[in-house]
């Protein structure tokens, strides 16, 4: 059978656009089907969001001929703290810093503006001949037969391809269509994303601050500047979101503290439902799913997109050793390979992820007791310490070739 390209991604988000890069280097011809217009700008500006980069994502990245388009504008997170309190009370004293002198490799990790990483990954599409970057449509109908994918797209086209790879997000058509159930909770809580200029300089610190109601990341931007995390049950979080810019850096400062001198609102504000969900199957007969259509779990621990690229670098492996051999790329039995690769892993995370917020997000006495005595416990042990830094770094685990840095 004659096909229109190799490989269908739906979904041109980050993971979408770099699995299409990986797939592309080791000779996939790609189609990228991306809801949106795939302009890049020239002089974007600031809109509030951006991206804690996992120094082993920082060299997939680099491998990848991305990084260098993006390492001015990378702010280097030499230190974290995290720690335990109530707004307006401060920290408590017994809590956890991680020194980046402690890991031989480098900085744990990099805040990259979404800016940025999104025009690098489009412009380096732009130049690459094995990727139709499909864009301002969507798919509206799948099907899998013997031996293919086909899919119908809302512009009116049919396109054939030896796999399909969902890449659309929590709600993921893709994976609904393929029948891919998932399971998870809601965690009624919403995180309020923002970024704010600050007069006191961060020092290359990421903060991670837990209230009863929920985590505070402060994540250190380019210049007096950073990225905020907030999170906040639902009610709280609607009644914050509906304030004027005064009044939401006033509901903040208690929070925040001013450690950091006067703040002031950069960018634009967000805010994200809060659950768990976990796709039952990352692999289906001549479907896949990377990032978010396979997982989402809570933000607290920022490894969001580092876990989509995981997918990502896993996945384009697995296909790249599967084509060298002669195997026909969309089956089950090698796309089981990818599943079983990833998902373990994954679940891993998510469930700890999960008991880290149910421990923090409350204030019965004695459990904020336990958990005050266990993070100075972190602290005082070094190994369990470098060991909690290096999953932070992304170094361990079973590492695809990209993430070592080394190409496919």
């Amino acid at each position: 059978m004659n096909f229109d390209t190799d490989i269908l991604i739906a979904g041109g988000g980050l993971n979408g656009c770099a699995l299409a890069l990986a797939l592309a280097s080791v000779g996939q011809r790609v189609t990228l089907v991306d809801p949106q217009p795939a302009k890049t700008h020239k002089d974007p500006k600031f809109d509030g969001r951006a991206y804690a980069v996992a120094l082993a994502t920082q060299r997939m990245l680099k491998v990848m001929g991305l990084w260098e388009e993006v390492e001015d504008h990378a702010q280097p997170m030499l230190d974290i703290k995290v720690s335990d309190g109530r707004a307006g009370e401060g920290a408590s004293p017994l809590h956890v810093h991680f020194d980046h002198s402690e890991l031989a490799e480098g900085p744990m990790g990099y805040l990259v503006e979404d800016r940025f990483l999104r025009n690098a990954l489009l412009a380096q599409i732009a130049t690459d001949d094995l990727i139709t970057h499909a864009t301002e449509v969507s798919v509206i109908k799948q099907s899998i037969t013997l031996g293919h994918a086909s899919i119908s797209l809302s512009d009116g086209n049919t396109l054939t391809a030896r796999l399909l790879i969902g890449a659309d997000g929590r709600r993921s058509a893709v994976a609904t269509r393929a029948g891919i159930k998932r399971s998870g909770w809601d965690y009624k809580q919403t995180s309020l994303v923002c970024a704010i200029d600050h007069t006191l300089p961060h020092n290359a610190t990421a903060h991670q601050f837990f209230t009863p109601a929920g985590p505070l990341a402060i994540l250190p931007l380019k210049g007096n500047r950073s990225s905020i995390v907030w999170t906040e049950n639902n009610e709280r979080a609607a009644v914050i979101n509906a304030m004027n810019d005064a009044s939401y850096l006033d509901a903040l400062r208690p929070v925040f503290g001013d450690f950091l001198g006067d703040l002031s609102l950069s960018g634009q504000r967000f805010s994200y439902p809060l659950g768990l969900s976990i796709a039952q199957e990352f692999a289906h007969e001549r479907v896949a799913l990377v990032g978010d259509a396979a997982h989402g779990i809570h933000p607290l621990a920022g490894q969001g997109l580092n876990l989509g690229l995981r997918d990502v670098a896993a996945l384009a492996e697995v296909i790249a050793d599967a084509a060298r051999r002669g195997e026909d790329i969309g089956s089950l039995q090698v796309l089981r390979r990818y599943q079983t690769w990833r998902r373990g892993e994954t679940v891993q995370m998510a469930a700890a992820t999960d008991t880290i917020n149910r421990v923090f997000s409350n204030d019965n006495p004695l459990i904020r007791l336990g958990r005050d005595l266990g993070l100075g416990a972190v602290n005082a042990v070094p190994s369990v310490r470098r060991g909690f830094m290096r999953k932070a770094a992304g170094l361990s685990g079973n590492l695809p070739k990209l993430l070592q840095g080394r190409q496919i």
